[in-house]
């Protein structure tokens, strides 16, 4: 005679605190590094797709985001922080401020492309050409503009 199977309980519904007029916030998943949104008040979120918990910064800390520059994964981090880590590929990322970097056009391939302010040079990564910057770039580009 076979035996009648009963279905899995339903697990409760995790908590969540009420949202303040459905302000939501933003993270990046400690493990599978995908944006997850969550309700302003959480202490911590749970990622749908790898199960990881990630922490919630407490209220009132600024983040900051950055490309990694060995495997291009998006980068969170407290804003003031020097350097930033990658979790994934593990390369140490200068942190820079906005008032610390500075943009150029490439010599050659005119991509546009951002170094630290007071390089004299950058070189740029798609067609390796070097460009001179700061204030000997900027008398020789007046020279050849007027």
């Amino acid at each position: 005679m076979p035996v009648p199977l009963a279905p899995y309980p339903t697990p409760p519904a995790p908590y969540t605190p009420p949202a303040v007029n459905g302000a939501q916030s933003q993270l990046v998943c400690s493990g599978c590094r995908n944006l997850l949104m969550y309700p302003v008040g959480a202490t911590s979120v749970c990622c749908a797709v790898c199960n990881a918990v990630t922490a919630v910064p407490p209220p009132g800390t600024e983040m900051a985001q950055l490309v990694c520059g060995g495997c291009h994964t998006l980068l969170m981090y407290i804003r003031g922080a020097t350097s930033v880590q990658c979790s994934c590929c593990h390369t140490v990322n200068l942190a820079l401020e906005a008032n610390q970097v500075a943009h150029v056009s490439c010599g050659n391939c005119r991509m546009l492309l951002m170094y630290q302010y007071g390089a004299r040079s950058v070189k740029c990564a798609v067609c390796n050409f070097v460009t001179s910057v700061g204030a000997l770039a900027s008398t020789t580009e007046q020279k050849f503009n007027s």
